[in-house]
């Protein structure tokens, strides 16, 4: 497996676009985010203001460029609008695996197939184009609406890790890790979209 944070990636499908998060993406994804606190309330990043946001934006370009995140920006063609972003990280070519996480959805956007959209696309890349064998996933252990959304889509959890991840307000999070394996995509590819069309 080799993953190219040099390539600029573009994943498309009747409903979703993704490419390269950009410093320039602020300007429409503040709109979706501005003053909602919450959405990344289970996340040490921040992004509700316009200053968090460039701040976010600058980060992800800064380890893409360290070759250890790769955001992308998505757009939802139904609604004709950009609506979040969402990450490639933690690639082990050696193991061929990799995380998805990051991801972060306007409130007027989530529970409208968009989110399904964007990880098919991404799993296909992983498992299809990249020749992946596992692909991560990490949530806070109480993000109860992420862990639903992991679960709907597949992902298999495969334990807790305790006090893991410093949040913003001091907190140390527990995160849930699930996953899905190669011959569970195989399984599951064809029928993925099924009632999200």
């Amino acid at each position: 497996m080799t993953f190219s944070f040099e390539q600029d990636l573009v994943l498309e499908n009747d409903r979703a676009l993704l490419r390269p998060l950009a410093m320039n993406d602020a300007n429409e994804l503040i709109k979706v985010c501005e003053g909602d606190e919450k959405i990344l309330q289970y996340s040490p990043s921040r992004v509700h203001t316009p200053e968090y946001l460039a701040e976010y934006i600058r980060i992800a370009l800064k380890m893409r460029a360290q070759r250890s995140r790769y955001a992308l920006a998505i757009f939802d063609k139904q609604a004709q609008t950009w609506v979040g972003s969402t990450s490639f990280y933690m690639v082990s070519e050696p193991n061929s695996r990799l995380e998805i996480g990051w991801t972060w959805l306007g409130k007027d956007h989530r529970g409208t197939g968009i989110n399904r959209h964007t990880k098919y696309l991404m799993l296909q890349h992983a498992f299809d184009t990249l020749g992946c064998e596992r692909v991560e996933f990490m949530t806070d252990e109480r993000n109860a609406q992420s862990r639903r959304a992991m679960e709907k889509i597949g992902c298999k959890l495969e334990g807790i890790l305790r006090s893991h991840t410093l949040l913003n307000d001091g907190f140390r999070r527990n995160s849930a890790i699930y996953s899905i394996l190669k011959q569970e995509w195989e399984s599951m590819r064809d029928t993925f979209l099924d009632g999200h069309r």
